[in-house]
């Protein structure tokens, strides 16, 4: 596993290089076609569409998507930054406090409430690595990591 590898596994064990927000393409996208919908004052369109297209009814909402796309970007993993990109990390913080490299370290981390945020997305995927990262080391597990998303 190289330097990086282990740059980009989270203090939670998820592995950020999988991670959807991650340098995201799609956040690039979304602020292209928001500039490019503004450019052209596409707004006015929609809104004359919508009498004939029920769809364009809905292009304010629409933009709402677009604009928190645009939010989600991260191009910093945890390691080298303050966490996700837009919240504060519990499981970051705890880990700092307690000069942990990661949760693997901790002898709690299979029941942490710190968790409990992730599961909607990641399931027990997080919980699974770190106990392979226990078993294995930081430097081994990336090959042998669970999906970092549910689907």
């Amino acid at each position: 596993m190289s330097k990086k590898d282990i740059e980009l596994t989270g203090y939670c064990g998820l592995y950020c290089g999988d991670c959807i927000r991650y340098k995201s393409k799609a956040s690039d996208l979304a602020r292209d076609l928001l500039a490019e919908l503004q450019a052209t004052g596409f707004d006015r369109y929609a809104e004359g569409k919508s009498l004939t297209v029920k769809e364009f009814k809905n292009f304010v909402e629409c933009c709402r998507v677009l604009e928190e796309i645009t939010k989600l970007q991260c191009n910093r993993p945890c390691r080298g930054g303050k966490g996700c990109a837009t919240f504060s990390c519990e499981v970051i913080k705890c880990c700092r406090s307690k000069r942990y490299e990661g949760c693997w370290e901790c002898s709690d981390f299979e029941k942490c409430y710190r968790f409990e945020f992730i599961k909607p997305l990641h399931g027990e995927n997080s919980i699974n690595n770190l106990k392979i990262i226990r078993e294995m080391g930081l430097s081994e597990w990336a090959q042998h990591r669970h999906k970092f998303y549910n689907w």
